[in-house]
């Protein structure tokens, strides 16, 4: 027999079953790398910090006449009681007086669904500056059941 007809000789009965089946190793391989990998994350992801968490509640304002209430509008403007504030310095002012008072008056703070988040603040640093310890926001009621 030539060596190119041995060359093109049909395959031995034992090289055809070794063809035939599937190598399994790397899969097992690849398997026991996921299960690592899950075991792994999985406590990761269901540890929390245990919080207890506010529950929503509405409760209606109780109005008083020594409650102080402080509305800005989209400009920016600061009304105190309906009365214009030209500056936040004036505002400290009377909040200075208001901070002496016993008891303490609330600060109700309004202001325009449209009104830049900056003027509110500058609202609640000069409150807390005068030393207001209870400041509130009042906003119009949701739908029911809304959380918001």
């Amino acid at each position: 027999m030539s060596s190119y007809a041995a060359m093109n000789a049909p395959p031995a009965e034992e090289d055809e079953r070794a063809m035939s089946e599937i190598n399994t190793t790397p899969l097992v391989d690849v398997m026991l790398v996921l299960l690592i990998v899950f075991m792994i994350t999985i406590p990761v992801i269901t540890h929390t910090v245990p919080l207890d968490l506010p529950k929503v509640r509405n409760l209606a304002t109780q109005t008083k006449p020594e409650n102080v209430n402080i509305a800005v509008n989209r400009d920016g403007q600061i009304f105190w009681n309906q009365t214009l504030i030209p500056d936040t310095t004036a505002l400290l002012e009377r909040l200075k007086t208001a901070a002496v008072q016993k008891p303490q008056p609330e600060v109700h703070v309004r202001a325009d669904q449209t009104t830049r988040y900056e003027y509110v603040g500058r609202v609640i640093l000069t409150a807390q500056r005068a030393g207001i310890q209870k400041v509130g926001f009042i906003t119009e009621p949701g739908p029911t059941g809304s959380q918001y």
